[in-house]
C-alpha cells in the first residue's frame, strides 16, 4: 500500500486560509498571516495524524447516523466518497455536523443505500487532490463528490491547471469504476479579483459540461458571507451554515444517485 503520507497529496506547502468573500484578500507575497491564517497551515505532527486519520476513513465508513451503523446491510451499500478540503474535513465543528455527515442522514432518510466515505483533508488543492486520489480508489467507488479547488483560486493558482486536475481525477475515477456517478462542486472568488474569479468559476463550470458530471453551481451559495452561518474566522461553515451546504449539495446530488443509469463518460 502506498504510504499514507504520500496518500495526504503533498500538503507540506502552507495554505493561504483567508474567506472568499472577504474583500481584504491579499495574495500571500509579503503579507501578515491572521489566526485563522496560521491555525490552517498544518505542521508534521498534524500531517501525520491527519494521514492515520484519512487512512480510517477509507478502510471504514464514516457512520453518520444511527440507521446506517451496525446495519446488517452496511456491506451491500454503496460508496460516496467526497473527495475535498476543510469543508469536507468539517474544521471547527464535530465531524458528524460537517456537511458529509448531513448528507449521510439526508442518504438513509431516502434509501438510497449509499455510504459516505469523507476524504476531506483541510488546506487541500487539486493537485494534493489528484496525488492522493489513486490511494482512494483502492476501495470500491460508486459515487464521487469532487469538492476541491477553493484553496487553488485563494493562492492565486492557474486556472488552467485547477481545470486538468479536475479532469484528470475524474478520468482515473471513471478509469476505474466506469459507472461511477460523479458530481462536482463549483466554487467561486471574491469579484474583487477581477478576471481571475471569472476564469476560476468558469473552470468548474466546463469541467462538468465536458466530462458530462452533474454540477452544484456553488457550494457555499447563501452561506458564504453570512456572519451567523460562519465561525469566527468568517471561513468555515457553523454546523447551521454546513447544513445549508448539504442541501445545496443535496438538490443535485440526489437526483444523480436516482438515474438508473450515470451520465457517459466523453468520447
Amino acid at each position: 500500500m502506498r504510504d499514507p503520507q504520500d496518500a495526504i497529496g503533498g500538503n507540506r506547502e502552507s495554505v493561504m486560509s483567508t474567506s472568499i468573500f472577504n474583500s481584504n484578500h491579499r495574495d500571500q507575497r509579503g503579507t501578515k498571516r491572521t489566526r485563522a491564517d496560521a491555525s490552517s497551515s498544518c505542521g508534521p505532527n498534524l500531517y501525520l495524524v491527519t494521514a492515520f486519520a484519512l487512512g480510517l476513513m477509507i478502510l471504514s465508513v464514516t457512520a453518520q447516523s444511527p440507521s446506517s451503523s451496525g446495519s446488517a446491510d452496511a456491506a451491500k451499500r454503496k460508496t460516496l466518497v467526497i473527495l475535498g478540503d476543510s469543508l469536507a474535513a468539517g474544521y471547527g465543528v464535530d465531524p458528524t455536523e460537517a456537511y458529509p455527515g448531513v448528507l449521510q442522514r439526508l442518504l438513509d432518510e431516502a434509501s438510497l443505500g449509499y455510504r459516505v466515505v469523507n476524504a476531506g483533508i483541510s488546506g487541500d488543492t487539486s493537485a494534493g487532490a489528484l496525488r492522493r486520489v489513486d490511494w482512494i480508489l483502492r476501495r470500491p467507488v460508486d459515487a464521487l463528490l469532487l469538492q476541491i479547488g477553493g484553496n487553488d483560486g485563494l493562492r492565486g493558482q492557474s486556472p488552467s491547471a485547477l481545470k486538468t486536475n479536475l479532469v484528470t481525477i475524474i478520468e482515473r475515477t471513471r478509469a476505474k469504476y466506469p459507472d461511477v456517478r460523479v458530481v462536482l462542486a463549483g466554487m467561486k472568488m471574491p469579484p474583487n479579483m477581477g478576471a481571475y474569479a471569472d476564469q476560476f468559476e468558469q473552470v468548474f463550470i466546463q469541467v462538468a459540461k465536458e466530462q458530462r458530471a452533474a454540477l452544484v453551481p456553488f457550494l457555499l451559495e447563501g452561506v458564504g458571507g453570512v456572519p451567523d452561518l460562519n465561525l469566527p474566522d468568517g471561513i468555515h461553515p457553523t454546523p447551521q451554515g454546513h447544513r445549508r451546504v448539504a442541501q445545496n449539495v443535496w438538490t443535485v446530488l440526489e437526483p444523480a444517485l436516482k438515474k438508473s443509469t450515470p451520465l457517459p463518460a466523453p468520447r
